[in-house]
C-alpha cells in the first residue's frame, strides 16, 4: 500500500517557481496508462474488493459464534477486521480513482472528493496493512506454540491474551503510520480544460530526502516486510516440520493434538497466500529504494494483489475448516444439511408427555434413541439422546460447562443424571 507514494508523489516532486509543490492529476497520465489502470484497479480491484468485504463479514459472523470461541479465532476476527479496512481504503484510493481518466465517469469524486480524503484515508490504509501483517504473524506464533509447545499453550494461547495481541498490533500500526498524516496535502489546480480542480500534492516532509531514505524506504521495508516475512518463515518452517512428524505418528495422537495439527495445516495456507500476494509489492519497494526506479504497471498490479490477499481468507476457511463450513451451511444454507447442528450433533426431538401407569418403561432405549424413565407419580419422562456423528480431525469435543443440564431420574430406588450438551472448539 505504500506504493501509493510512488504512484502519485514519487521519491521527489518538481516544484514551480514559487516553491509550491506541483500537483499530479489524472489528466496528466497517458491514455495507455489510464487503460491499464482502469482494467486492473477500476474494474478488477473493485470487484475483488466487494467480494472480499462480503467474505470478511461472513468470516467475522461465523467466527463470532459461541461454539467458535477460541484464542486463534479471535485473532482471525481481528485479521478480518483489518483486512476489511484495507480493502475499503484500497477501493477509495485506487479503485474509484481509476474510473474517470478512462471512462469519464465519477468526475466529481476524482477532482473534489478524492483529494480531500487522501490525507486521512492513506494513513488509515497503511496502518491497516501493517496491522494485517502483524496479526498474520501473531496467528503463526499462536499456532507454533499450540503445535510445538502444547504444554505451554494452555497458559499462552488464551482468549484474553488474544485480545491483548490484537489491540497491541492495531495500536502499534496506528502509531507507526501516524506521521503519514503530514505527507500529503490538498492543492487547487487551475486546469485549462477542466477549470478549477483539486489535486493531491506532497508536503515538505514528504520531499525531504532524509525522511524518504530513512522512513519511506528503510523503515517501511524492515517493519512491513522483513520482520513479518522473516517471522512467518521461521515459525511456519517449524510448524511444517512438526506437522510432518505428527502425520507419521497420527495413530498415536490424541484428538486435541489432531485438531491442532489440522488447524495449523489450514493456517499454513493463509501464510502461503500472504507470501505470494505480497512478494510483488516487496520487489517494487526494493527496486524503488535501491535503484530509484518506479514501474507504474508493477505498482498497480502489486496494489491489486495486496487487496486480493485481504479478500481470500474466507475461501481458505471454507475449504479447509470443516467446522467453519458446517456453521456457514447452517446459517446460510439450512435446507442442504437438514437438522444438523453446528457442533456436529444431530438432535432428535425431546418431549415430555404425561400418562398413566400403563405407559411406564423399564428405562430401556427405544428404537428412535429416546429413553423412557418412570417417575414416582406414574408419569413418563421422555429424554432425547444426542446421536454424535463422527467428527472430522480438526474438531475436538468436550463437555460444555455452561450447557450441561441434569435431569434427575429414578430407577430401582437410585437417582442418576442424564447430561447432554457438547461443545466444540476451533475449526
Amino acid at each position: 500500500m505504500n506504493d501509493f507514494n510512488e504512484t502519485f508523489l514519487g521519491s521527489s516532486n518538481s516544484s514551480d517557481d514559487n516553491n509550491n509543490t506541483k500537483p499530479l492529476c489524472p489528466e496528466q497520465f497517458s491514455a495507455n496508462e489510464n487503460a491499464f489502470d482502469f482494467w486492473m484497479s477500476g474494474l478488477v480491484l473493485n470487484v475483488v474488493g466487494v467480494i472480499g468485504i462480503l467474505g470478511n463479514i461472513l468470516s467475522m459472523v461465523i467466527l463470532s459464534r459461541p461454539q467458535m470461541r477460541s484464542s486463534i479465532n479471535y485473532l482471525l476476527i481481528g485479521l478480518a477486521r483489518c483486512d476489511t479496512v484495507l480493502i475499503i481504503t484500497s477501493m477509495f484510493l485506487f479503485g474509484f480513482r481509476s474510473i474517470y481518466p478512462y471512462t469519464g465517469y465519477l468526475f466529481f469524486y476524482n477532482y473534489y472528493i478524492y483529494p480531500q480524503i487522501v490525507p486521512y484515508v492513506f494513513p488509515l490504509a497503511t496502518a491497516a496493512q501493517t496491522a494485517s501483517s502483524y496479526l498474520t504473524l501473531m496467528v503463526s506464533l499462536e499456532r507454533y506454540v499450540a503445535v510445538c509447545h502444547p504444554l505451554r499453550a494452555r497458559a499462552l494461547c488464551t482468549y484474553g491474551r488474544s485480545k491483548f495481541y490484537v489491540i497491541f498490533c492495531i495500536v502499534f500500526a496506528v502509531l507507526y503510520n501516524f506521521v503519514k498524516l503530514w505527507e500529503t496535502k490538498v492543492l487547487a489546480y487551475n486546469s485549462k480544460t477542466l477549470g478549477l480542480i483539486f489535486c493531491v500534492g506532497s508536503t515538505k516532509l514528504r520531499n525531504d530526502s532524509r525522511y524518504i531514505t530513512i522512513y519511506i524506504h528503510w523503515c517501511y521495508l524492515i517493519v512491513n516486510y522483513f520482520i513479518p516475512f522473516l517471522g512467518l518463515l521461521i515459525f511456519n518452517i517449524l510448524i511444517y516440520r512438526q506437522v510432518r512428524k505428527a502425520n507419521k505418528e497420527r495413530q498415536r495422537l490424541s484428538r486435541t493434538e489432531k485438531r491442532e495439527i489440522g488447524l495449523a495445516t489450514m493456517l499454513l495456507c493463509v501464510v502461503i497466500v500472504f507470501f505470494l500476494f505480497n512478494l510483488l509489492a516487496l520487489y517494487s519497494n526494493i527496486v524503488e529504494a535501491f535503484y530509484h526506479r518506479i514501474d507504474d504497471d508493477v505498482v498497480v498490479v502489486s496494489n491489486l494483489l495486496v487487496t486480493l490477499n485481504s479478500s481470500v481468507n474466507f475461501i481458505i476457511y471454507v475449504i479447509f475448516g470443516e467446522k467453519f463450513k458446517r456453521i456457514f451451511l447452517l446459517l446460510f444454507c439450512k435446507g442442504r444439511i437438514g437438522r444438523e447442528s453446528p457442533d456436529g450433533l444431530i438432535h432428535e426431538d425431546s418431549s415430555f408427555s404425561n400418562g398413566d401407569g400403563n405407559n411406564r418403561s423399564s428405562g430401556r432405549f427405544s428404537r428412535h434413541g429416546t429413553q423412557r424413565g418412570s417417575l414416582r407419580n406414574g408419569s413418563t419422562l421422555k429424554v432425547s439422546r444426542s446421536v454424535r456423528v463422527r467428527s472430522p480431525a480438526p474438531c475436538v469435543y468436550y463437555p460444555a460447562r455452561e450447557l450441561q443440564r441434569s435431569h434427575s431420574l429414578t430407577r430401582n430406588g437410585y437417582d442418576w443424571d442424564t447430561k447432554n450438551g457438547l461443545i466444540t472448539s476451533g475449526f
